[in-house]
């Protein structure tokens, strides 16, 4: 499955507002505020209000909606309501994974977030298999306008604005048609999405109490969080729990058939499992690409894994996720590219193993 090339055009009103607080764009989407060496600093220790807009959102509504997702994705659907969001795989026939989705409810639909760089194509694969069932998919980016917030001081900043939030990750509500989900992460960290005119309002009573910062911060705190993300480089390579899927609530093993069911729940229950992701740092002049081969001492001359994602690091070089082989771990030394590349150097994820 190929990514999308394109997605829709930024609402010109949203990017007037973004380049009046200082937003350099890059193909259509912000590159930074004018600051990128302060931005990441912010990230790391203070408040942060985040541009979403590389994140797309498929909508799926009908009468037979929640039936439909529950026979596509690697997690029970039925669980996902007005107050709880989940994560979730979409995997081909084998259990390699097309995407990872955030899902959740606005009103009677269901929304999945996910890459906007997958997103096109996902879509076109759900509608695929929908045959006779009573659900309409669509993309929802022009309608739903996302930003996100993370820091120490964010959490009564958001009750102070909207008059309540989440207090747990992956819960969820809506006030003030606003629906605001609370992410894992250093500190809390919220998204909120909403009709255009709504966010339009709401970005100036955030923005001078935060650092305005683009998607990349958003990508570093899900390293941070130990959340893996599929993207292009990545698609149809792992199974859900060599990403560490299972440990962070993305897959349930009671809720029956989904594409690539049986190999998932095999790996499971005879734990046959040879890789997983871990967390590092390293430290190198070039961004480590999703799909960057890694490699260790007892497999020489043969690839580990690969690099699921990397952000530039607060404290220089780049902080990144990636899949091995639990065998190199434990053996020793993990290297960036090739067996004498940029060493890797393993920092713990918050949650246990």
């Amino acid at each position: 499955m190929q990514p999308a090339a394109s997605s829709p055009a930024m609402n010109p009103e949203w990017r007037t507002l973004l380049e009046h607080h200082g937003a350099v764009f890059e193909a259509g989407h912000v590159r930074h505020f004018g600051n990128p060496e302060r931005e990441l600093r912010a990230t790391a220790r203070g408040d942060v209000l985040v541009e979403l807009s590389p994140l797309s959102i498929l909508r799926a509504h009908g009468e037979d909606a929640q039936s439909f997702l529950q026979s596509q994705f690697s997690n029970d659907i039925r669980q996902v309501n007005e107050t709880r969001s989940q994560l979730s795989a979409y995997c081909n026939p084998k259990g390699r994974m097309l995407a990872i989705l955030r899902i959740f409810r606005i009103g009677e639909a269901y929304c999945l977030q996910l890459p906007g760089t997958l997103a096109e194509a996902t879509l076109e694969r759900l509608r695929m298999f929908v045959m006779r069932a009573k659900v309409k998919i669509d993309l929802a980016d022009t309608e739903l306008l996302r930003v996100g917030l993370s820091g120490p001081n964010v959490q009564p900043m958001v009750i102070a604005v909207l008059g309540d939030a989440p207090a747990a990750a992956d819960d969820c509500l809506s006030v003030n048609g606003v629906t605001i989900l609370r992410l894992p992460g250093p500190y809390a960290r919220f998204e909120l999405l909403a009709a255009p005119e709504r966010l339009l309002a709401l970005w100036p009573q955030f923005v001078t109490q935060t650092t305005p910062v683009s998607v990349a911060a958003w990508a570093w705190l899900d390293i941070m969080a130990g959340i893996p993300n599929i993207l292009p480089g990545t698609v149809e390579e792992f199974v859900p729990q060599m990403t560490n899927l299972d440990l962070v609530g993305g897959v349930s093993f009671t809720k029956g058939c989904y594409p690539g069911q049986e190999i998932v729940a095999r790996l499971h229950y005879l734990g046959r499992l040879k890789q997983r992701m871990l967390r590092a740092h390293v430290v190198t002049t070039e961004p480590p690409l999703p799909g960057t081969p890694v490699f260790a001492s007892d497999l020489p001359g043969q690839s580990t894994g690969s690099v699921l994602d990397a952000q530039l690091s607060p404290d220089g070089g780049y902080d990144l996720l990636a899949v091995v082989h639990l065998s190199s771990r434990a053996a020793g030394t993990l290297h960036l590219t090739n067996n004498a590349g940029p060493r890797l150097t393993i920092h713990d994820l918050p949650y246990s193993e």
